[in-house]
């Protein structure tokens, strides 16, 4: 059940694990690494929301990060 569990939150993150292990070339990439890594991106995600939207609009542009 514990696979499964893991599984499910793995399915649940917006980033590529193989792409970030391939963008980290020469380092090790912790298993905890993922989880944070997504955590920050969705954060700048929100966050560049909220500027399109006190800019009244909903499409998201380079400069909103």
């Amino acid at each position: 059940m514990a696979k499964a569990a893991k599984k499910a939150a793995s399915s649940d993150l917006i980033i590529s694990k193989s792409r970030t292990k391939a963008a980290a070339k020469g380092y090790n990439v912790s298993s905890d690494f993922y989880g944070a890594l997504d955590k920050a991106v969705r954060v700048i995600i929100k966050n560049a929301g909220d500027r399109a939207k006190a800019n009244k609009r909903k499409t998201l542009k380079p400069g909103d990060l």
